[in-house]
């Protein structure tokens, strides 16, 4: 079966609903007269091209038709106009939401995310008092205590189907029992062993790579909203970072002042306001993110281009000191643990500058730097790998060698790859769309390899 479009020509029925937006647009964008028809049919060919992209990373027509014009609205006036007059209803469709909220739309979403909050910090506070002096039991259920609750606020705003929040809400649950169940040695003075150590630093990995199926409203395979998510990450932190140095100054100065007068506000500081405020600042973070996306659209592209290259120069002075530091034998295993965080690092600052770039722009300044900036990160990693490999060799495995290799030779494969794919950006042989859909489709490589972590290095180094 088969339709003909406006222009005449013949488009599968399957493909008549997409034609007809296609249509509108063409219409709205005719209508104004400071446009040229070969304006028009320009926009028209960028437009497509997005959608074709979009609907190969896997979503529907109607999915992809308006995510593509609310980009070509980063580039045209007149499509922001049309995004904005027809398709705010669907667009909502995309994002799980059946209602853009009004004031009292608002009002109400802040007070479920307030409760929320307040319900951590009470869930903070008992298990506070039930750790009591065991440091550990706090460590461990750090990130259950207050993650499941920030996924819960997106599950409501998304109206996740329940099938999905019980799937992700039973691999949290076995999370928590492998953590709080395995028979973790401590060290002589009470610190986790290394199994232990690992299993608490890469659970919050996991957990946040399942916020994120939350945060998609159970869509994670597009590709569109993975990278929504990587969004929402950078901005989170920003925000975060903001309200960490609001709040240290407020209570800075509250605390000299009592202290002036004779209060000791210490105690009120450890027992009760830190228990509430941590996951109140996450919670609240989230919410301003969602309400106030634009304003950060903004300040991401200056940050990224104002840290890049100062990323670039780090990089580049590591490089140097490595390799003229000695045999890579002798390299500290406390810089090699360093330069894993550097590498991550880099990773977010690369995943945020695509977030924030316009991906109809033409290769510049700035995706060359990009360039420099992966090859720095792959220098650094390959010294990394080798002195890893021979520290391997001469002083046998451990789990921390063992869990560094991995997340080290993880790192390579995505470095190497995105290096692959800007190279052909920058001389014209790829688009965009090919880096974008690789970040995001490799983003799952990294929640598995926390998850063998956390599940597996406990039985296979016997829980040292």
């Amino acid at each position: 079966m088969s339709e003909q479009n406006a222009d005449g020509a013949v488009v599968p029925t399957e493909h008549a609903a997409l034609e007809e937006q296609f249509d509108q647009w063409r219409g709205y964008v005719q209508r104004r007269r400071a446009i040229s028809a070969a304006d028009v049919d320009e926009m028209e060919d960028h437009l497509r091209g997005q959608v074709n992209d979009l609907t190969a990373s896997g979503l529907d027509d109607e999915e992809a038709f308006l995510v593509a014009v609310k980009r070509m609205g980063n580039l045209d006036e007149v499509s922001r106009e049309f995004a904005r007059e027809h398709s705010d209803r669907l667009w909502k469709q995309l994002v799980l939401v059946p209602e853009e909220p009004g004031d009292g739309g608002r009002w109400r979403e802040l007070g479920v995310v307030l409760a929320l909050a307040v319900t951590a910090g009470i869930w903070v506070k008992i298990l506070l008092d039930i750790a009591g002096d065991d440091e550990l039991v706090v460590v461990r259920n750090a990130s259950f205590a207050v993650l499941p609750f920030l996924a819960g606020y997106f599950v409501w705003k998304r109206r996740v189907p329940w099938r999905i929040g019980a799937t992700l809400l039973a691999a949290t649950a076995v999370l928590a029992l492998v953590v709080n169940l395995y028979p973790f040695e401590s060290g002589p003075d009470g610190e986790p062993g290394m199994t232990l150590f690992l299993a608490i630093t890469h659970t919050p990995v996991v957990l946040w790579l399942l916020l994120g199926v939350v945060y998609a409203g159970g869509a994670w395979r597009s590709s569109a909203r993975r990278m929504d998510f990587v969004r929402f990450t950078g901005e989170l932190i920003i925000y975060l970072a903001l309200i960490q140095l609001g709040g240290g100054l407020l209570i800075g100065l509250t605390f000299g002042v009592l202290d002036l007068v004779g209060v000791d506000f210490e105690p009120f500081l450890g027992d009760w306001l830190l228990p509430f405020a941590i996951p109140g600042a996450l919670l609240v973070g989230a919410w301003l993110v969602e309400a106030k996306k634009n304003v950060v659209e903004n300040i991401a592209p200056v940050l990224t281009r104002v840290f890049t290259p100062l990323t670039i120069v780090m990089l580049l002075a590591i490089f140097v000191v490595l390799l003229v530091n000695g045999p890579l034998t002798a390299v500290d295993r406390d810089l090699l643990i360093l330069m894993d965080a550097i590498l991550v690092l880099v990773l977010f600052l690369l995943l945020y500058s695509i977030s924030a770039r316009d991906p109809h722009a033409p290769p510049g300044i700035f995706d060359w730097m990009q360039l420099v900036l992966l090859g720095a990160a792959l220098a650094v990693d390959a010294v990394a790998l080798t002195a890893m490999l021979t520290r391997i060799a001469e002083f046998g495995f451990t789990a921390n060698k063992v869990a560094a290799l991995g997340l080290n030779l993880v790192l390579l494969v995505h470095l190497a790859w995105a290096a692959w794919l800007a190279t052909g950006f920058v001389r014209g042989q790829r688009t965009f769309g090919a880096i974008e859909r690789w970040q995001t489709q490799y983003l799952p490589v990294y929640a598995v390899w926390a998850a063998i972590v956390v599940v597996a290095f406990g039985p296979i180094f016997g829980f040292v």
